[in-house]
């Protein structure tokens, strides 16, 4: 049988083998949306989504000639709002354009680079005051202090400012939660919109925080996350303004984190410490720094499939490759999937029950779309694994044969999809069952005849049918295009 060629992952060439500063508040919005990885569809725009789309391209990007009604003005504006979030540029307003801009937001208009406010606002003294003069009672006055203060704890942790909470009086940063109009001239919106505002250093309003009361706040991944929420604010009070990197606090999209979890981004520290210098105490905690996907020494920790995308994990993150896609784009795990551990070790999707699966450590949970099935996390040994395996490596199924293949160190188990049963006879080791693919796999994908193994930086493309390795490319080429 002749060998086909991939469409999702084309052919690659082959290596070697061996805001404005006065007052004005900076706002995060979530817009209200529904955001799942279904494969878009053609399907007419409704008159509500035509409506909808034109307001967000009249707040997020400038129309040129001034006539916002105008077919022109909206056809070009699209075309900028592709080009900014890597889509086709067409200048219709498809369905994935559509799907993007229903995504979790900021309200700041979209700029291609990472910045500060306009002459590096900052304050002039470094002993900071705060107050909170109303809480919300969704988590209550001793959580939300204890958010709050950690959330400031973030900032300091990395300069040298301080931050003292007062009881009384005029603070440099007045933090309230409170709904609708609040007497700024920046009304809040209900639920499931703007989730707070902050505003940069300076006299009367600068340095405040207001956040939306209409919101449900939590402590944990229901609702909005109040010290997230509370430590990108802050980052603005700062003087800081909006990150491009979407690993970034700064980054205008909402992410959850749990405290004791949550690391300040490389980016974040730099942006900060070009404000205020460095702080002159020891600093234990990691500042990671985003993967970049055309890094040539880039591994993955898994690649799965879901509903006709590619993902492609790397430590808190995954790169989605899509058909009408023409750039990866990268993503946050826990913005898609918040109750999901922060690092993947593997995954594979499975066609016979419409889900995805991931696995860290002895738990496997299961998707549909962007919700975790109820009942998981479940234990990795009701596939049969023995005690003796502590983590996968990596997760493939081959759908027309009914086998998943389960990668663990050097040797692979073969599960029985139809039967939920593992075969007898494994495990086996890795060089006799796929030959050619090296004796460990970081990550593996299956797509049309292929099954591509990932090996640290090398990506093996592997003929099943033959057991032919037939092409040695970086593992990197997947994303970086």
């Amino acid at each position: 049988m002749g060998m086909k060629e991939t469409a999702l992952i084309p052919p690659m060439p082959p290596i070697k083998k061996k805001m404005k500063c006065f007052q004005v508040p900076i706002l995060l919005i979530l817009l209200n949306s529904t955001f799942t990885f279904a494969f878009p569809l053609s399907a007419e725009i409704s008159q509500n989504n035509f409506d909808f789309a034109q307001q967000y391209l009249n707040q997020f990007y400038d129309f040129e000639d001034g006539l916002k009604t105008s077919n022109d003005s909206l056809r070009a504006n699209v075309m900028k709002m592709q080009k900014f979030f890597g889509l086709l540029v067409t200048g219709e307003l498809d369905s994935t354009t559509l799907e993007i801009m229903k995504r979790p937001r900021c309200g700041v208009r979209d700029v291609l680079q990472y910045n500060h406010f306009p002459g590096k606002i900052k304050w002039q003294h470094k002993n900071l005051t705060y107050r909170i003069t109303k809480y919300t009672p969704d988590i209550g006055q001793n959580q939300m202090n204890r958010a709050i203060r950690e959330a400031f704890k973030v900032w300091s942790d990395v300069t040298p400012l301080t931050f003292t909470r007062i009881l009384e009086g005029e603070a440099d940063i007045m933090i309230s939660s409170t709904p609708r109009v609040h007497g700024d001239g920046y009304p809040f919106d209900g639920p499931n919109g703007l989730l707070a505002h902050a505003f940069p250093p300076g006299p009367g309003l600068g340095g405040d925080i207001h956040f939306d009361e209409d919101e449900t706040w939590s402590m944990n991944s229901k609702g909005y996350n109040l010290f997230m929420v509370a430590a990108h604010e802050i980052g603005h009070s700062l003087g800081m303004a909006h990150s491009q990197d979407v690993g970034a606090l700064m980054f205008p999209t909402y992410s959850y984190s749990s405290i004791h979890d949550f690391r300040l981004q490389y980016d974040d520290v730099e942006g900060i410490q070009a404000l205020y210098g460095s702080s002159n105490k020891p600093d234990p905690k990691p500042h990671p720094k985003t993967p970049q996907k055309c890094d040539p020494y880039l591994s993955f920790d898994a690649v799965s499939k879901l509903r006709g995308e590619i993902m492609f994990f790397k430590d808190r993150f995954f790169w989605r490759v899509h058909p009408q896609m023409p750039n990866a784009m990268l993503m946050r795990i826990s913005t898609q999937w918040p109750d999901l551990p922060s690092k993947i070790d593997a995954s594979y999707e499975n066609l016979y029950k419409d889900i995805t699966l991931f696995f860290q450590g002895t738990k496997c949970w299961a998707v549909n779309g962007y919700t975790i099935l109820p009942g998981y996390p479940k234990s990795i040994y009701n596939f049969g694994f023995p005690q003796t395996v502590k983590k996968i490596d990596a997760a493939v199924q081959i759908a027309e044969i009914g086998k998943t293949f389960f990668f663990v160190g050097k040797k692979y188990w073969s599960y029985n999809e139809r039967t939920e049963t593992m075969d007898k006879g494994y495990p086996k080791w890795i060089e006799a069952g796929w030959p050619g693919i090296s004796d460990h796999v970081d990550a593996a994908v299956q797509q049309n005849d292929f099954i591509y193994f990932f090996n640290g930086f090398t990506m093996f493309r592997y003929y099943y049918k033959d057991k032919q390795v037939t092409a040695i490319v970086y593992s990197n080429s997947v994303v970086c295009k």
